[in-house]
């Protein structure tokens, strides 16, 4: 039964993510990022599972920083439809709701709710599940959240109102996460082999490096899907470049690494895993 870390609380998206890849796992919940990647590499963890993008939120760039500065790897993603719900205290109704917690991002995806009903605040809070948690503990049937269905579950919560996301194509992608060294193979079950790899990689200060860079991939017939810079911490005006490719032959991952490496003054593979279908 492997021990599965998160970031936030028990009854989140990320909880929900974990379910679906690990139905037997045991939940390590950490308030922070960086806490989860400290269980994976003190071992308190066998791995954790992690949003690295929503759809329509764009990147969690904490995460990909994360990933970057610690000696650990990507084992397989996956893609998690995101369902918002209004949840309140058993027994309260609609027209009692004066306030709603969520995660800002949460609350941004909800615009038409809260243009439908006026009268009602929304309020920035740090987690969705949380938040359930939260409203739960103060007893208070004025306050409601906007969270999985899972929380509700979770916490004992009611569902008022279902699928309240603005758009209906909004999925966050998550990451299984290891240590770069583990031996256990945590697996979760995977559609494809190997077929997508993730990768940071800083250039020179000239001209046309990033252009060369970007080269590689297309010698390689390699289908980039993914490309964003980062400011370099204590470098201000430096920036690592995220990339992430697809490829049909595991030879062009390895191809790749040494192009990069000739004109690259850092490159750091972050993992390679079946894309998400």
């Amino acid at each position: 039964m492997p021990i599965i870390a998160i970031q936030g609380e028990p009854g989140s998206f990320s909880h929900e993510a974990t379910m679906r890849l690990f139905p037997d796992a045991t939940l390590l919940p950490c308030p922070i990022s960086r806490l989860a990647f400290d269980a994976i590499l003190s071992g308190q963890a066998d791995a954790a599972v992690l949003p690295i993008e929503n759809s329509l939120a764009g990147s969690v760039l904490e995460h990909y920083d994360l990933l970057l500065q610690h000696p650990v790897t990507i084992q397989q993603e996956m893609l998690l439809r995101i369902e918002h719900n209004l949840i309140a205290y058993p027994g309260a109704g609609l027209s009692q709701i004066r306030r709603v917690l969520s995660h800002p991002i949460a609350l941004a995806q909800c615009n038409r709710f809260f243009a439908e009903h006026p009268s009602i605040q929304p309020t920035a809070a740090y987690d969705t599940a949380g938040s359930v948690k939260q409203l739960i503990a103060q007893q208070d049937p004025t306050i409601a959240a906007i969270a999985p269905a899972r929380a509700a579950s979770e916490y004992g919560g009611q569902i008022l109102l279902r699928n309240l996301e603005d758009n209906p194509q909004n999925y966050t992608r998550f990451l299984v996460v290891l240590r770069k060294d583990d031996t256990t193979h945590v697996h979760a079950p995977a559609p494809q082999g190997i077929n997508k790899a993730s990768l940071a990689f800083t250039l020179p200060n000239q001209p046309g490096a990033l252009v060369s860079a970007l080269q590689i991939f297309a010698t390689l017939g390699a289908n980039l899907t993914r490309l964003e810079s980062r400011p370099v911490l204590g470098q201000p005006w430096h920036y690592v470049f995220y990339a992430e490719y697809g490829f049909s032959n595991p030879s062009v991952a390895d191809q790749a690494l040494v192009g990069l490496a000739t004109i690259c003054p850092s490159v750091k593979e972050l993992g390679r895993f079946p894309a998400a279908e």
